[in-house]
């Protein structure tokens, strides 16, 4: 089972507590999505569960322990991150920034990026050319690309909305929609709700580092 569980789990940066007590399920081959401000703690969140702040209680994919794991091994079990500010790195083409989660669990990544290609043609099209000569929405897209290369249970994407125009976020709304139609699990993080409609089957709120319990599915509004 690939179904992310979090229990009254706190994330510090050093010693303050950000997020606290947060607890959600994002069920196998869901779309979740968590909506707050800028600066409500939705981030705090994404890099407590990649590892790359402390953190306290309890988060789960399946029976897998994420808080027993060191950052760098998140990867092998199949987690993808997709930061809110793509961190890609300028002096690689396409296919290898998307390869990268690959390279670090010296895989060779081929036959998984033909699928990726298959989800996103327009990656394939853009496959040798520097990302640096990109826009800023395609940037989006090969950010995206790389957390499918090392999400195979679980993806996690950090305000992949933010910042693009209409016609892309319809575009990666529809890509999205394709990743869960094949069993992908998905958590989004975003400031906007009307971004979620159609696509998350469930969505939390987080004001203040608290998750709030009430939760909706904008998949039964939008139908």
């Amino acid at each position: 089972m690939n179904s992310l569980r979090i229990e009254n789990l706190t994330v510090n940066i050093g010693q303050l507590p950000i997020v606290r007590n947060a607890s959600m399920v994002v069920e196998t081959g869901r779309v979740c999505g968590l909506v707050g401000a800028n600066g409500a703690g939705k981030t705090t969140l994404m890099r407590g569960l990649m590892g790359a702040l402390g953190t306290s209680g309890s988060a789960r994919l399946g029976d897998l322990d994420l808080t027993a794991l060191a950052p760098h091994q998140r990867v092998w079990h199949g987690i993808g991150y997709m930061p809110g500010d793509r961190q890609l790195v300028p002096e690689l083409s396409v296919s290898e920034n998307i390869l990268l989660p690959a390279w670090a669990m010296r895989k060779a990544g081929t036959r998984r990026l033909e699928e990726i290609y298959a989800s996103i043609p327009e990656l394939a099209a853009a496959r040798d050319r520097s990302c640096m000569a990109l826009s800023g929405g395609q940037q989006k897209l090969v950010a995206l690309g790389r957390a499918m290369m090392g999400g195979s249970r679980l993806l996690l994407l950090d305000e992949p909305f933010e910042g693009l125009a209409p016609v892309l976020v319809q575009r990666l709304s529809e890509i999205l929609i394709g990743l869960k139609g094949q069993g992908a699990t998905i958590l989004i993080t975003e400031s906007y709700e009307s971004h979620l409609a159609g696509l998350a089957d469930t969505v939390h709120h987080i004001e203040r580092g608290t998750i709030l319990s009430a939760d909706l599915s904008l998949r039964e509004q939008a139908s």
